[in-house]
């Protein structure tokens, strides 16, 4: 299996042409003023007992002064986990090594025999009797979503920007969005009219109201006013919230719901909630719902571009966020059950709910009939009481159920080695992911993956976990058939009903390292395996195919004007 031992840098896409930076082995170790190395990273003991300090923690504990190290204590992040972070950035990540795009009944399993009575029934079960809750990563901020009318701002040489077609279409179509009325009313108070400015094709105050007034250039997706409704209008999160009451209600009525947001914007969008819970219907609902910041403890040290230690002009450490897979610590302080995971902006008005929640309810079904007929075979493994007869079942249906693939020379081993084998396998947590036809959609999909034992596995893959060098891995990519939208529902606690430990099923190796840049300084900032990445690589994970119509997702305003978030027509 080739790994590619260079450090890897995110990029846009897999065009060969497109910018992307590689460090080799050479270029790494040129000019570092921080040399460190993996070897004698083995803790191991001194004579008396205490823990040995290997050749980087050392060199760490010198090169870090007093305030360093108060830094650390203050965020929560352990001397071992700065060096493992120091080490990364030494080492490189190795690319991903993909086999094949999964297909329709490769990987990915039909709807055709899922839609049935008895895993709606199987969901219903878990739901009624409050294992069911929605995770939502909802950090994300509207910068990307106006990025044509800031644009335009920064272009201003006139009352009227520069027309283009994005600003066309989103001028011509201004009522139809559901933030119209409180952009009318902003302006009102500064003692201007939304109707002469468009008259008048005077757009500037128009951008600046939306973007500073209203603050949608930095409000958190969340927060901002997304679909109309008759004498009122609905943002993702209270859209959230009603999804939750179709899908996740339990017996008592109490609808569970966790948000993650940014510590910047915690208290409005907590705000926000209450205000929702108790304005929002259908009655007989009882809103359970969290929310909770990413962890200052999650964040990795930033380097230099020749792997130093990255300092500010204070002589600081420099922490960034670590991407969306520092959020597995949420998950995991959750305590959860059965945890359906989708992204905040993939949501629709009331009318087009059924659809979505429907195939929430067959992969939710799916996914604990999995767990059902798991735990019976870890209890019996458990038990004691195992032949090579219920070994060969068990075998039989992993392979079938959890594409398991046994190790070399499996039959020379005794049913007990079997038996000990089998249990740490399955015992693991599970998720049953939904996969969209793909149509021309950026991002990342399911691919069978090639581990370093030569066994494969069902991973979700990104763009930048792929070698950009490699015409054969390009092809592989760019040959899936879907993709993933983050429509996900997760089994969290083992057969025992306790919750398993998340970090031990992370794959380290596949989160990357991406040039950024800090007051005109380069650096070197870590990303953790993504949540749906590698976060749960060493995760059972079961793809089913779902219809594109239930992926309505939003990147820029204008795709609000899409008929999946404009309320119905009128007959």
């Amino acid at each position: 299996m080739k790994i590619t031992n260079a450090l890897r840098i995110r990029h846009s896409g897999l065009d060969p042409e497109s910018s992307v930076v590689l460090f080799t082995n050479e270029e790494k170790s040129r000019d570092s003023g921080f040399p460190l190395t993996t070897a004698g990273m083995t803790e191991g003991r001194t004579a008396d007992g205490r823990p040995k300090s290997s050749n980087m923690s050392r060199q760490l504990e010198t090169a870090l002064t007093t305030h360093d190290h108060r830094q650390l204590v203050e965020r929560g992040i352990s001397l071992k986990t700065l060096e493992s972070q120091l080490a990364t950035f030494q080492r490189g990540i190795p690319f991903t090594n993909l086999k094949r795009a999964c297909r329709l009944n490769d990987g990915i399993r039909s709807l055709d025999s899922l839609d049935t009575p008895a895993v709606i029934q199987n969901f219903e079960r878990a739901r009624t009797t409050g294992r069911t809750m929605k995770f939502v990563p909802a950090s994300g901020v509207g910068t990307r979503m106006f990025k044509f009318l800031e644009t335009a701002r920064l272009r201003r040489t006139s009352n009227a920007p520069t027309p283009t077609e994005e600003l066309n279409q989103f001028f011509s179509n201004l009522p139809k969005f559901a933030f119209y009325h409180d952009l009318k009313n902003v302006l009102s108070s500064q003692g201007q009219q939304l109707d002469r400015l468009l008259a008048k094709n005077n757009y500037h105050p128009v951008i600046d109201a939306l973007l500073d007034s209203l603050n949608y250039a930095r409000l958190p997706k969340g927060l901002m006013a997304f679909h109309r409704y008759t004498g009122t209008t609905r943002t993702p999160i209270e859209e959230h919230l009603v999804e939750a009451a179709d899908y996740v209600k339990d017996d008592a009525g109490r609808a569970r719901v966790h948000f993650t947001v940014s510590p910047d914007h915690q208290l409005v969008v907590q705000q926000r909630i209450e205000k929702a819970r108790h304005a929002l219907g259908p009655d007989h609902v009882s809103w359970v719902v969290g929310c909770s910041a990413q962890k200052p403890s999650t964040d990795t040290v930033a380097v230099t571009m020749g792997n130093d230690l990255f300092r500010d002009s204070d002589d600081n450490l420099l922490f960034r966020p670590a991407g969306h897979g520092a959020l597995l610590s949420n998950l995991q302080e959750l305590h959860g059950d059965v945890v359906f995971i989708k992204n905040i902006d993939n949501v629709v008005p009331d009318h087009l709910k059924e659809t979505g929640s429907h195939y929430k309810r067959i992969l939710g079904g799916l996914l604990v009939g999995l767990q059902d007929t798991l735990f019976s075979f870890l209890t019996q493994l458990e038990s004691g009481a195992t032949s090579s007869t219920l070994l060969e079942r068990i075998t039989e249906w992993a392979n079938q159920s959890l594409t398991l693939t046994v190790p070399n020379r499996w039959h020379a081993r005794t049913v007990s080695q079997k038996a000990q084998w089998l249990f740490t396998w399955l015992n693991r947590p599970i998720r049953v992911c939904g996969m969209v036809p793909n149509v021309n959609h950026p991002g990342g999909g399911p691919f069978w993956v090639e581990q370093e034992n030569g066994t494969t596995s069902l991973q979700i893959v990104e763009t930048s976990q792929v070698d950009p060098d490699s015409p054969t891995q390009r092809k592989i990519f760019a040959s899936s058939t879907h993709f993933n939208p983050v429509d996900m529902v997760c089994g969290v606690r083992d057969y025992q009903g306790n919750p398993f430990n998340l970090d031990g099923f992370v794959d380290p190796d596949t989160g990357f390292i991406a040039q950024k840049s800090y007051k005109g300084r380069e650096l070197k900032a870590l990303e953790l395996p993504g949540l749906w990445n590698g976060g749960m690589a060493k995760w059972h994970s079961v793809f089913v195919e779902i219809p594109r119509e239930t992926f309505n997702p939003v990147k820029t305003v204008l795709d609000l004007l899409s008929s999946e978030h404009q309320p119905p027509e009128r007959p």
